[in-house]
């Protein structure tokens, strides 16, 4: 419905962030209706008698029930479940019109794609300049990489590009790798928000207790003592 019906009022709105922040709050308002179409029922709670009440002196007797006045009750509650609304809401169907064409909004995204694509390969170039050790080029693009990090597309590029390295047995870096890497990763878990949680950074545990660098004979520094103050 909103590709079919909204398309002019979303180009209209384009320049005007309060008329777009209406919109989405009406959007907003729409799906929660939708998803909780029947209002919250309170629950009355019974509290359960303290410990050892049984044991006092002075209990009143439980007063003797009205048997005319509980049917009552009984027959009301009874009338109002036959009275009440289907408990599930009858499903109305109705024909959307396709809207414009799908060219029309993919020659607007077309610019955004072209944007990321090009960061994801630069993301890609700078990694392979790390592990080929042509630092230069390396540090040349290590500032787009960084930047590059804001997008989740870029922080996934940089776990499975990584992952490659080690199925390659390239884990042992030497200390400029090492510190490269270990950016990266940094700047990467900084971006994370709680979404990339089961994704990211998840990805990334494997990775940081896999990369490593030694320090002197028999002493290895791995990934994750440079990493682990992240939430």
């Amino acid at each position: 419905q909103l590709v079919a019906y909204e398309v002019k009022r979303m180009r209209a709105e384009e320049g005007n962030k309060q008329k777009i922040l209406r919109h989405i709050k009406e959007l907003a308002e729409k799906l929660y209706k939708n998803e909780n179409p029947y209002p919250a029922v309170t629950m009355h709670k019974v509290q359960k008698p303290t410990e050892g009440c049984h044991l006092r002196l002075h209990q009143k007797p439980f007063p003797r029930l009205d048997e005319g006045t509980v049917q009552w009750i009984i027959d009301q509650a009874t009338a109002k479940l036959q009275t009440a609304p289907p408990a599930v809401k009858a499903e109305k169907k109705c024909m959307v019109p396709s809207g414009p064409p799908i060219a029309a909004i993919l020659e607007r995204n077309g610019n955004a794609l072209a944007n990321s694509a090009r960061r994801l390969e630069v993301v890609r170039n700078c990694i392979s300049y790390v592990f080929e050790n042509k630092m230069l080029e390396a540090k040349k693009l290590f500032p787009a990489v960084l930047r590059a990090m804001k997008g989740r597309a870029a922080r996934h590029c940089l776990t499975q590009e990584l992952n490659l390295h080690v199925q390659q047995n390239r884990a042992v870096l030497d200390h400029q790798q090492f510190d490269f890497v270990i950016r990266m990763m940094n700047c990467c878990l900084q971006d994370c928000t709680a979404m990339d949680e089961h994704g990211v950074a998840a990805a990334l545990l494997p990775l940081v207790t896999a990369f490593c660098r030694k320090l002197s004979p028999g002493i290895t520094q791995f990934a994750y003592s440079c990493v682990q103050e992240h939430v």
